[in-house]
Parts: C-alpha cells; structure tokens; sequence
C-alpha cells in the first residue's frame, strides 16, 4: 500500500467509526421490534456498516493526465452511482454526466467517474453534490476551458415516504465556455438527454 493510500485510510478510519454505526443499527433494530437473535438480524449492524464503507469509502486514486491537443468537450455521460440524503438518511440513485473542455492535457477516462465517486464521501445534497463535482475537477485539471455537470437524482425520502412520488430532480452546473457559450451548452444538454 503507497504512502497517500495509508494516509487516506488513516483519514477514512477517523471520519469512518464502525462501532458507532453497528451501535446505532443495533438501537435502530431494537426500536423497530426487531428480534436480535433471529438469524435474518444477527450480522445486520455489520453488514450496514461494511455496506456504508463501501459507498463511501472512495478509492486510492492518482490523477493520471496526458498531453494531448484534443479542443472539444470530453463527456462522461451517465454514471449511475448511490449515496444517502443527509436528511432522512433513505438512499439517492444519481445518474449522472459530467465535462470538461481540455487545455493541453487530458484525464485518463476512467477517472472522470472516480472523481464523482471522491465526491460521494457521505450523506450529501444533490445540489452540493452538483458543485463538488466541478471544483473537484478544477482542482485535478487546472486548465480547463469548462466544465459542466448534470444530475438527475432518485431520492428514496420522496418515492418511499412523504409525497410518496417516482419523479426525479435535476440539477446542473455550467461554467468556464459552458457558461458563455450558448451553442455549447446546448450540445452538451442535447448529448446528456439522448442516453
């Protein structure tokens, strides 16, 4: 295991608390009437916290750029992934799509959906989410020209609770050329509606 990613787990551990979590399920299954010696309950407030860890956990990633002249938009287009509201802790299916326009060096592929999943750190707004996404990539690519994000999110504290309904919430951020450039920001909204 490199240095960074020791650090990073000894980061995850302080922030991460199993113990509190198996804990807190224990008093969750209690207060719902759950028998904990039926066998279905046994291994549950580890299973979640395991379960929690690993949404959460992100990955030991190294930003990996490569020189390359490449002008127009990179689109990542479509990314399921899943994370907790911070209000009713019920959980969020994200689609979403995220670009960025190169100024002399790309990010390797595979990384445009790591740094959403860097993002995913804990129970998150979807609007918050929205904007990490772009400072996250401000932060790996310096130099871009712009960058766009669009998120369509799936929130369990509507669909299973309260106005008990299966529509979904848009959010976007545009900035850089997407901002100024009405005709690119288009494309990009035309690309991310055909999935």
């Amino acid at each position: 295991m490199s240095t960074g990613a020791i650090t990073k787990q000894v980061i995850l551990e302080k922030k991460f608390n199993s113990h509190l979590i198996e804990k807190g399920v224990e008093l969750i299954l209690q207060g719902l009437g759950c028998d904990r010696n039926d066998h279905n309950y046994t291994d549950t407030p580890e299973r979640y916290t395991k379960a929690l860890r690993e949404m959460f956990g992100g990955q030991d990633t190294e930003w990996a750029t490569f020189k390359e002249e490449y002008t127009d938009f990179i689109l990542l287009r479509g990314h399921t992934m899943y994370s907790l509201c911070p209000h009713h802790l019920f959980p969020v299916k994200l689609n979403v799509s995220l670009a960025y326009i190169p100024n002399g060096e790309v990010l390797g592929l595979s990384k445009l959906a790591r740094l959403l999943h860097e993002c995913n750190r804990g129970p998150l707004l979807q609007e918050a989410f929205t904007k990490q996404a772009i400072a996250k990539l401000h932060h790996i690519c310096r130099d871009v020209k712009g960058a766009a994000c669009f998120i369509q999110g799936e929130h369990g504290c509507l669909t299973m609770r309260g106005a008990k309904s299966d529509a979904d919430f848009v959010t976007y951020r545009l900035d850089g050329a997407f901002e100024t450039d009405d005709l690119l920001a288009r494309r990009f909204f035309d690309l991310v509606r055909k999935r």
